[in-house]
């Protein structure tokens, strides 16, 4: 429609009957003259609202719900997040408690000792230096390390350093092929010189050829001039093999050491030897055996059963 002077004018008449029909229909309640025409024109777009209404409504609904599982899956999300960060939790105290448990043997080996120990922790293993069985710690001169010190844990032997830097060790290995002690029986004192061979016992060579030893028995450490590279009284191992003795001036034992060598975490570095030689103090206490239980069984004879002529 162009915008010209009847235009206007009829625009102007259109609003005004429109006010007058607002004003009657409000003025006249439930009689208002216009009742009818509302009803009649509700009759005639009714219709189309709902079909309107149906097919807007799914949308509505798909938005929603979209908006809703991104709500939940938030949620969810969130949730995850805290169930790992617990799991995460729990498996750090579980560690935290394992260390905390080989740290109080490793204090109890010392202190029966009178071990004087700088604890340390296994930062490397010797894949990374060769083929050699190493570990690194993260302990070094800063800290009073020196080189040919005893290194042990709460179970018993694990080597000696060899090298030493300012923050960090490298500590052979009691399993090395290239590792030697000296080793004394428990009780009768026998001595020997125990050798590494890597995931196998230790060989041990007494220096005794007609020892009585048996399998069970238990070495600790002789100790070294001067307490370098080892100090006395540290557990070995038990032997688990005797070979029979040929006559020769040694015999050969097989030892099975107290330390797993695989999973080494928190050790101890001797600083500081003994007064006195601790000799066997340090030594687990022993098993203690169990009693076999004994069955007595009572036989009665049969009635129907033959009687002896002695028994006549």
């Amino acid at each position: 429609m162009r915008d010209t002077k009847e235009s206007r004018l009829l625009l102007v008449l259109l609003i005004a009957i429109a006010f007058a029909l607002i004003t009657v229909d409000i003025r006249g309640g439930r009689n208002s003259p216009v009742d009818g025409a509302r009803h009649a024109a509700a009759a005639v777009f009714g219709p189309v609202e709902d079909g309107l209404s149906s097919a807007v409504d799914p949308v509505g609904n798909a938005v929603s719900a979209v908006r809703d599982s991104g709500s939940r899956h938030d949620r969810l999300a969130t949730l995850e997040k805290e169930n790992a960060a617990l799991k995460a939790k729990l498996g750090s105290d579980d560690r935290n408690r394992s260390r905390l448990k080989q740290l109080d043997k490793l204090l109890k080996v010392a202190g029966e000792g009178q071990y004087g120990i700088k604890g340390a922790q296994v930062i490397a293993i010797g894949s990374a230096q060769g083929f050699s069985w190493t570990i690194t710690i993260d302990a070094g001169a800063n800290d009073g390390i020196k080189r040919d010190m005893t290194v042990l844990n709460g179970d018993g032997l694990v080597g000696r350093v060899t090298t030493v830097g300012p923050g960090t060790s490298t500590v052979l290995l009691a399993n090395d092929p290239d590792f030697t002690v000296g080793t004394r029986m428990e009780g009768d004192d026998e001595l020997g010189f125990a050798s590494g061979q890597g995931d196998r016992p230790l060989r041990v060579e007494l220096l005794n050829g007609k020892a009585e030893v048996k399998k069970g028995d238990r070495l600790v450490t002789f100790g070294s001039q001067a307490d370098k590279p080892f100090v006395p009284g540290v557990p070995v191992g038990v032997v688990s093999r005797v070979d029979p003795s040929g006559g020769g001036l040694t015999r050969t034992l097989y030892v099975t050491p107290y330390v797993g060598f695989t999973k080494l975490d928190i050790v101890g570095v001797v600083v500081t030897a003994p007064k006195n030689d601790p000799r066997d103090t340090v030594l687990p206490a022993k098993p203690k055996p169990v009693p076999t239980p004994t069955v007595t069984v009572t036989v009665t004879p049969s009635a129907d059963a033959p009687v002896s002529d002695q028994q006549q």
